[in-house]
C-alpha cells in the first residue's frame, strides 16, 4: 500500500506540472491575440528610437546624446546600444573639458559603459568599443597605459579603421617604457596619416629615450618646421639643444636656446639652460646672470636658485 504522503506529494506534482503547461499556453495565447500592427508598431517605435539617437550622434550632439542614453538606461540598464552610445558620448565630452577633474570623471563614466556593454553582450563584438576603451585609458594616466595598449592592439586586429589608432598606441607603448613597440607604433601612424607636431616630438621622446639621437633629431627638426604652436616648437627646440649640448657641440645648442627667447621672449628653462652651457665653459659671470633672469622671470625655478646658492 503506497503512503497518503507519497500519494499527495505526487499529485502537488501533477497540479504544478498542469498549471506550468497552462501558463505557457495562456502566454502564446496571448501573443497570438495581439494584433499584427501593433507589433509591428512596437518594434517601429524601438527602431525610431534608436534612428533618433544616431542622428543626434551623427550631429556632434554628444551631450544631448549622453543625457538621453543615460536616463533610458535607468529603465534598460542592460541594453547594449543604449550602453554602447552612453560609454562613447561620454569619451567626447570628457576630452572636449578643460579642467582635468572633470575630464576623468567623463572618461571613467565611459570605461564603466563600454566594459558593461562588453559584459552583457558576448557575440561578435563593435571593434569601435576597444577602440575607445583603449583611448579612454590612455587619458587615465601612465598607471593604465598597460589596458590602453591591450585595448587598442584588439582594436587593430580587429581591423578597426582610425587614423589615430597607432599615434594613440604609440603613446601608450612610450607610457610602460617599450619604446621599441612605440616607435614601431610611431612609425606605422606616420605611413597611415599627415603628420602631425605632436606625432612628431613623440616619436623624438622615443627615440631619445632608447639612446637613438640621429633619428631623435631629425624628427625634432621636422617638428620644428611644420609646428604652428609656439609651446610645441619650444619644447622641440629644449630637446634639440639638449642633444646637440650632450654631443658637445655648444654652439648650436645655444643657437636653439636663443631661438627660444627670439621666438617666445623670456623663458625661464632657456635661460637656465644657457647659464649651464656657459657653466661648463667655465663663463661664470654669464651662466650666473643667466640663472638670475630665470629666477626673475620663474621666481620658484628650483634649478636655478640651487646654482645661484651654490
Amino acid at each position: 500500500m503506497i503512503p497518503e504522503n507519497v500519494i499527495i506529494g505526487r499529485k502537488s506534482r501533477y497540479i504544478r506540472l498542469k498549471f506550468g503547461h497552462l501558463t505557457a499556453m495562456l502566454v502564446v495565447l496571448l501573443v497570438l491575440l495581439i494584433p499584427l500592427p501593433l507589433l509591428i508598431a512596437y518594434r517601429s517605435r524601438l527602431s525610431n528610437e534608436r534612428k533618433s539617437y544616431l542622428e543626434l550622434w551623427q550631429e556632434g550632439n554628444y551631450q544631448e546624446t549622453y543625457e538621453r542614453s543615460l536616463s533610458a538606461l535607468e529603465k534598460k540598464p542592460l541594453d547594449y546600444f543604449l550602453l554602447t552610445l552612453h560609454g562613447f558620448s561620454a569619451f567626447q565630452i570628457g576630452i572636449s573639458q578643460i579642467n582635468n577633474f572633470d575630464t576623468l570623471n567623463y572618461i571613467d563614466e565611459c570605461i564603466w559603459s563600454l566594459r558593461k556593454a562588453l559584459l552583457v553582450d558576448k557575440r561578435d563584438k563593435d571593434s569601435r568599443i576597444y577602440y575607445v576603451l583603449g583611448k579612454a585609458y590612455y587619458y587615465k594616466g601612465a598607471n593604465f597605459a598597460d589596458l590602453s595598449v591591450s585595448y587598442l592592439e584588439k582594436a587593430g586586429e580587429a581591423g578597426i579603421d582610425a587614423s589615430d589608432i597607432y599615434e594613440y598606441l604609440g603613446m601608450a607603448y612610450a607610457s610602460i617604457r617599450d619604446y621599441h613597440n612605440s616607435v614601431a607604433s610611431f612609425s606605422q601612424a606616420l605611413n597611415t596619416q599627415q603628420p602631425s607636431d605632436t606625432l612628431l616630438i613623440s616619436i623624438a621622446r622615443s627615440y631619445i629615450a632608447m639612446g637613438e639621437m640621429e633619428p631623435a633629431k631629425a624628427y625634432l627638426l621636422r617638428c620644428i618646421d611644420i609646428s604652428r604652436d609656439s609651446k610645441t616648437i619650444l619644447t622641440a627646440r629644449l630637446h634639440l639643444a639638449e642633444i646637440l649640448g650632450n654631443e658637445g657641440d655648444a654652439g648650436q645648442a645655444e643657437a636653439q636656446y636663443m631661438a627660444i627667447l627670439n621666438e617666445s621672449g623670456e623663458n625661464a628653462e632657456a635661460h637656465f639652460r644657457l647659464g649651464l652651457l656657459y657653466s661648463e665653459k667655465g663663463d661664470t659671470t654669464r651662466a650666473r646672470a643667466e640663472w638670475r633672469r630665470a629666477v626673475r622671470i620663474d621666481p620658484a625655478h628650483a634649478n636655478a636658485r640651487a646654482r645661484l646658492n651654490m
